[in-house]
């Protein structure tokens, strides 16, 4: 992949990833608070929907700008190799190709997304009042644990929602544009269209993973690691399996609305760089 395609997934991404960020981040606030222990009520209800911008906006940029980077450029060196090993049906081994680089796509962005999850969530829910607060009490390390598992508590969880989350949203996104520029025979759809298809691609996938996005955020507010099965297990016994829907209806707005902004500023700013 040529570096001027690299800077326009760069630059694209960047924009995509803050302009969602900032525009959804009270929805993201309701959500976390209603999948958080307790109570939505217990922890902040409709007040300070805006505790943990700040983290969320300086890793934004770099997080989607990871994804598109690594999403794009694996995009273009992988789609050759499963054309040849798929040789019977193009439109599978485009749908293959579109799930494998979303996957380490989204495993790249990780690296980043998740201290600023970690940070904006406790912050979201009150348990600091800044995110610069929060960071300090991350790096006190005050349980022993360690910085670095401190600040990536929930990564292995994170990954499991983000993998089937991206695996149904990018290859529906992906086959929605290409059947509507088929239908229009075109080349490709205009920047709104791509929105539009980002919007429903990414409603299904976000209804279709909301309980592993609440055990992700039960783990991230913990004040000590616990294992997935373990936890999973206790808010079962504890508050039922409805608890693992908590939060759907803001997930799936949030990032379907999302979706249709950060799908859409990519679509926009990679045409006009382009």
């Amino acid at each position: 992949m040529a570096s001027s395609s690299l800077l326009v997934s760069l630059v694209a991404g960047a924009a995509a990833g803050t302009s969602t960020d900032v525009v959804f981040f009270p929805i993201d606030t309701l959500k976390t608070r209603l999948q958080a222990a307790g109570g939505f009520f217990a922890n902040g209800g409709y007040h300070g929907v805006y505790r943990g911008l700040g983290s969320a906006v300086v890793a934004s940029a770099p997080s989607a700008s990871l994804f598109f980077i690594t999403y794009d450029s694996l995009k273009t060196y992988t789609r050759p190799f499963f054309r040849k090993y798929i040789k019977s049906n193009d439109e599978l081994a485009d749908m293959v190709t579109h799930m494998f680089s979303s996957s380490f796509g989204e495993i790249a962005a990780c690296s980043v997304r998740v201290p600023a999850e970690v940070i904006k969530q406790r912050t979201q829910t009150h348990q600091s009042d800044t995110s610069w607060q929060t960071l300090s009490k991350l790096l006190k390390n005050e349980n022993g644990e360690g910085i670095r598992r401190n600040l990536y508590r929930g990564w292995s969880t994170t990954i499991m929602r983000e993998i089937p989350f991206t695996c149904i949203q990018f290859p529906l996104y992906e086959f929605l544009k290409k059947k509507w520029a088929f239908a229009e025979s075109r080349d490709q759809v205009a920047p709104w269209q791509g929105a539009f298809c980002g919007s429903f691609a990414g409603g299904i996938a976000a209804a279709a993973t909301t309980p592993l996005d609440v055990i992700k955020t039960r783990i991230m507010l913990s004040h000590k690691s616990v294992p997935i099965a373990q936890l999973a297990r206790r808010i079962y016994v504890e508050e039922g399996a409805k608890v693992f829907f908590s939060g759907i209806g803001p997930r799936t707005m949030w990032i379907s609305a999302g979706g249709a902004i950060f799908l859409g500023m990519y679509e926009t700013v990679h045409s006009l760089l382009s």
